[in-house]
């Protein structure tokens, strides 16, 4: 197989010394060739992070005080030296580290993340049964975020930049201050204690209503339903740094040359605000989306152990009080390569919010 570059580097050759050919072909093909190019090597990068990750966790959980085979020889009242012995060498603990290290990295390249000995059930087993309820979450608290943080930044600095009804952007902007100061865990608990204790309109804990038996849309509005504090509680953070991101890039771009232009020549405000401004103004939230997408999940961790949510961040707090030390490598396996895929998505999003950037080539790259 010809490997991508040197078929670009031919591409680009052969248009510069005048080959006749298709324009527009031409063009589409050496663009997906540096596409994938790009691809290929983002791919490569990803791995070696994870690598990286994997090896870096792995050593960090074995300095770490105790072990699965003292926890467990202690809670079963028989903390005799035979008995904890007998457990390490059931564990694999008696062996050398590096040992240990590649018989985990052998299990992890074909997906064998070990057993759980505290839960009696392989760990991707447990991860994959929990995972759905975090992605779930995350989603939702990710397009709240998003959403609402990228219109109450673009209100803002469109009132700022009008110079119109100033108390807006005032009161945006104190908003957006107080939830970024407000810690994710008091947050959650003020949510619970309005919304749920005093006022009694949302369910407090849970992903949905135990022994109820819902099926179809009764138990998506349930589960809808359960999700609702939860949700906002983790993106409020969120929220708040889009909103002052958003504003502050709107303002940045209404100063540029071409927005003047283009109010000069008599364009409605909203279509300037739309088609010129947010669209140039949107990449580095885009940017910093795709770097918070990845934190969603270590701010999981805290709103799942409030609400109780059956996800991936409760059962990481579970298996680091049982020490469970099989079960927290392959959960922060699965995060860390969650995390690089959201950065690679993140990358290829670039190229659609702004066709200027591209992939390959000259110019600007992705």
């Amino acid at each position: 197989m010809v490997p991508a570059k040197p078929v670009a580097a031919a591409l680009r050759q052969e248009r510069g010394n005048g080959a006749a050919g298709p324009g527009p072909a031409f063009a589409r093909v050496e663009h997906a060739v540096n596409f994938l190019s790009f691809l290929l090597s983002r791919l490569w990068k990803a791995l070696v992070v994870v690598l990286g990750v994997v090896i870096i966790n792995f050593f960090l959980i074995r300095m770490a005080p105790g072990d699965p085979a003292t926890v467990l020889a202690g809670e079963a009242g028989a903390g005799d030296a035979a008995f904890v012995g007998q457990l390490r060498q059931q564990f694999g603990l008696d062996q050398p580290v590096l040992t240990q290290l590649g018989i985990y990295l052998k299990g992890v390249a074909t997906l064998d993340l070990g057993y759980s000995y505290r839960n009696h059930l392989p760990v991707l087993d447990l991860i994959l049964d929990r995972l759905p309820a975090t992605i779930v979450l995350m989603s939702g608290a990710f397009v709240f975020s998003l959403v609402l943080g990228v219109f109450l930044g673009v209100v803002s600095a469109r009132t700022r930049y009008e110079n119109k009804r100033r108390w807006i952007d005032s009161a945006v902007m104190s908003g957006a201050l107080l939830l970024y100061a407000t810690p994710l865990f008091w947050l959650s608990l003020m949510a619970i204690i309005l919304f749920s204790v005093v006022l009694g309109w949302l369910p407090a804990f849970g992903m949905e209503t135990i022994g109820a038996g819902y099926t179809g849309m009764a138990r998506v509005q349930d589960v809808a339903l359960h999700m609702i504090l939860p949700t906002i509680s983790l993106g409020c953070f969120f929220m708040a740094v889009y909103v002052r991101l958003t504003r502050a890039s709107m303002l940045e771009v209404m100063g540029m040359d071409f927005v003047k232009t283009a109010r000069a020549k008599g364009v409605p405000a909203g279509r300037v605000i739309r088609v010129h401004v947010l669209r140039n103004a949107l990449l580095p939230v885009i940017t910093f989306a795709g770097i918070q997408l990845g934190q969603m999940a270590g701010g999981a961790v805290l709103t799942e152990t409030v609400f109780s949510w059956p996800g991936i961040g409760r059962l990481m707090f579970d298996a680091l009080l049982q020490r469970d030390y099989q079960l927290l490598l392959g959960i922060f396996f699965v995060t860390s390569a969650l995390v690089v895929f959201f950065n690679l998505v993140t990358d290829i999003v670039y190229r659609f919010i702004d066709p200027r950037i591209s992939v390959g080539g000259k110019g600007a790259t992705a």
